[in-house]
């Protein structure tokens, strides 16, 4: 059957279960059934009888007040204002006519829920709109308002998107269970362009697809997207692990050669992707680098992308079925765990991944349903890659700044944006609030800002003790007195020749950005000290640096190429990583249940790859480890 077929007869069950409650439509909207109800007890739902239906039919069935009978948006408005209590504080309301949502933002969540919902189900029955309620957060992201506003503008687009998604997705299967196979696309024995895609007889889904930072060729920066096994006509899906550009930085150019599919992933890569592609592309316009693709195609994939929370099962494919769970990473960062056929293979994908408790995020998951083969980075595979404990790299940095601070110098810290940036931020203002740590201003230059304000905006998604600290005001360490963020590139001359301080600047491998810059006007002055708190890629500014090489080619504002000595004292600290250490990562593969049948060690520099293999071979005795190489392909099944 086609979907429509299918959707027929879908919709004939749930008109029976649902009976005698009104039902006036159900749509194919993405990976969702989609009922339409003119009822306020199905809005409510107090009986849990959509729940009881999606054990029954195994698929994700969403409600939805009817368009006819919602009331309009500005007396929803007032009603709303007037049923929660003044001291709830909100702040914003907006609304998704498309998913028949109403977004109300609130200091205090707790009192426009109401004691038992009572509070939502009044909202529900005087506007039939349904309320989702979020803390309104310290900082306000741009992106996350843009990206409303965005969704808001293109509603029909996007509803029309969703429905052609839905029925690709939910077409009957044409053939019974067969065979299986992964695709090495990029990601294989080096770090970058990670792009695995994962193929059956049915379906073909393309599991992250990113860009090389540091390389500027097109044979090595981009995964390998004319193998013979890669057709974007044939692609059904294409989840994105996380935010980080070596993993999404690609997805536009997807859309730009002809896809039309959906994109998954969290809500906060959602955001946090939009902000590092629309980057990449202003950066590589700037610097006369080759440009893959345009904001166009970054607005075009931001429409198809269907956000999933972690847990929530979701079919992508009529035989591939997705969950998210927590990679511990950076903000968002998600296991893709797939369930491919009924029952019959089980994969899961930690392309990145922490299995630590850190400042920012609780560990990576370890317990899945069902596990037949696990694919894991392998940055730090090296038998001499193991990482000293967190708060001995602390105290690490606190000596670095201190002393750098009091010899009247400056601290360089090249940071990712997404995650590294943040960590150090905790950890900056409280060591500076409890005296351990030389008062003086940070300088925060680059995205960090806007990506600072994304994660207070997904608090849901941090561990639980910053969770607490981000809403108090007083506690609060994105807005901690210390921190100056720079909004003006001709202010980077006075910050480096003015008072002793940090600087916290993009990129976080020097490939760009305004690290180069601070990097340019403080390297040649011993007084100054530069600081790698991630990893840094081979062919990069920055391995060059933490290498030893003492003279630096450069190149000025009238684009001549001189030779800048390196004289500030090069640090590199390992702990503040958001990977996983050998030792570690040994840890997970003994700890995770089910133990797979198969390993797959992928993202990381050649000899890495392979030694983490080799030493899970010897952990796991009766499974299969392996380190394939980019164009490779691996039958599963």
């Amino acid at each position: 059957m086609n979907a429509q077929e299918v959707l027929r007869e879908l919709s004939k069950v749930i008109a029976q279960k649902l009976a005698p409650i009104e039902i006036t439509n159900i749509e194919l909207e993405g990976p969702n059934i989609c009922v339409y109800t003119s009822d306020v007890e199905l809005l409510v739902d107090d009986k849990g009888i959509i729940k009881n239906l999606v054990r029954t039919l195994r698929k994700r069935i969403v409600t939805r007040p009817d368009p006819r009978i919602r009331k309009d948006e500005e007396d929803t408005t007032e009603l709303i204002k007037k049923i929660v209590p003044e001291e709830g504080g909100i702040t914003n309301i907006n609304f998704d006519p498309n998913m028949g949502e109403v977004i109300i933002e609130a200091e205090k969540p707790g009192l426009v829920i109401g004691r038992h919902g009572k509070t939502l189900k009044q909202i529900i029955e005087e506007t039939y709109w349904r309320p989702r309620i979020v803390r309104s957060p310290p900082i306000t992201s741009k992106v996350v308002l843009s990206t409303r506003h965005f969704f808001r503008a293109e509603s029909e687009t996007r509803k029309n998107i969703l429905g052609r998604i839905g029925r690709r997705i939910h077409r009957t299967p044409i053939s019974e269970n067969g065979w299986i196979r992964l695709i090495a696309l990029g990601g294989c024995r080096e770090v970058g362009r990670s792009a695995l895609l994962l193929q059956t007889k049915e379906s073909s889904v393309l599991i992250d697809c990113g860009v090389n930072v540091g390389s500027s060729l097109p044979s090595t920066c981009f995964p390998r997207l004319d193998a013979p096994e890669f057709n974007i006509e044939e692609l059904d899906a294409v989840i994105v692990t996380h935010a980080h550009l070596d993993h999404c930085g690609f997805v536009p150019f997807l859309y730009k050669y002809g896809y039309e599919g959906p994109v998954y992933c969290t809500y906060p890569t959602m955001h946090l992707a939009y902000l590092l592609q629309t980057d990449y592309v202003s950066v590589a316009q700037r610097e006369g680098k080759l440009l893959p693709y345009t904001p166009r195609e970054i607005k075009k994939s931001l429409l198809h992308t269907v956000p999933l929370e972690y847990g929530k099962v979701t079919d992508v494919a009529p035989d591939m079925r997705l969950t998210f769970h927590n990679a511990g990473h950076i903000l968002g960062s998600a296991i893709a765990h797939l369930h491919v056929g009924d029952g019959l293979y089980n994969l899961a994908f930690l392309h990145d991944y922490k299995y630590l408790r850190s400042r920012l995020l609780d560990p990576a998951t370890i317990e899945f349903p069902r596990l037949e083969a696990l694919i894991i980075e392998s940055t730090y595979g090296g038998p001499k890659d193991n990482q000293p404990p967190r708060r001995d790299s602390e105290k690490q940095l606190v000596n670095i700044v201190n002393q750098t601070i009091t010899r009247g110098g400056r601290v360089l810290m090249p940071v990712l944006a997404v995650g590294r940036a943040q960590e150090l931020m905790v950890v900056i203002a409280d060591y500076m609030r409890r005296g351990e740590m030389v008062e003086c201003p940070v300088y925060i230059d680059g995205m960090i800002g806007e990506a600072t304000a994304i994660h207070t905006t997904h608090p849901e998604y941090l561990s639980r003790d910053l969770r607490d600290r981000i809403f108090r005001s007083d506690i609060n360490p994105f807005l901690a007195e210390y921190f100056v963020q720079v909004s003006d590139v001709h202010a980077r001359q006075d910050i480096t020749e003015g008072e002793p301080a940090i600087i916290m600047a993009t990129s976080g491998m020097l490939t760009g950005g305004p690290s180069v810059e601070y990097f340019k006007l403080l390297c040649e002055d011993p007084r100054n000290s530069i600081v790698f708190v991630s990893y840094q890629a081979e062919m990069t500014l920055g391995r060059k640096i933490q290498k030893g090489i003492k003279e630096i080619p450069l190149r000025r504002e009238n684009a001549k190429t001189y030779a800048a000595r390196v004289e500030m004292e090069v640090h590199t600290i390992e702990g503040f990583s958001g990977h996983s250490d050998r030792k570690t990562t040994l840890r997970y593969i003994r700890t995770v249940n089910p133990s797979p049948e198969r390993v797959i060690c992928v993202h990381g520099e050649p000899s890495k790859c392979v030694s983490l293999a080799n030493a899970i071979k010897k952990v796991l005795r009766r499974s299969e480890a392996m380190a394939p190489e980019n164009l490779e392909s691996i039958r599963l099944k």
